[in-house]
């Protein structure tokens, strides 16, 4: 459903060290599946492309990829041009889990 679905929450990260941003990500992550959000958006900025892109472009895959974010997330694309294009990533957050 990819730019199809709404955007429950956006989260910039622009300007933010590796640390401060990773924090900030996880915690993110962490309310949004909380509140029962779906679909989240993740602006990591393109980066310099003389530098060889952004850093928190590069990472910011792997930091969802890794636990504790990865038992919440169904999936993740990069953005359309619309909310970002590569600078961006969707993330679909799971649906929680109620106790029976």
């Amino acid at each position: 459903k990819k730019g199809r679905m709404a955007v429950d929450a956006k989260l910039d990260l622009h300007g933010m060290t590796q640390s401060t941003a990773h924090g900030a990500l996880s915690d993110f992550i962490g309310r949004a599946y909380d509140r029962g959000h779906r679909c989240v958006l993740v602006v990591t900025g393109k980066g310099i492309w003389r530098e060889g892109g952004g850093v928190l472009r590069e990472q910011v895959p792997r930091w969802l990829n890794q636990e504790p974010n990865r038992a919440k997330i169904l999936s993740i694309s990069y953005a359309t041009q619309k909310d970002g294009g590569s600078g961006a990533i969707y993330v679909l957050i799971k649906r929680r889990r109620t106790q029976s």
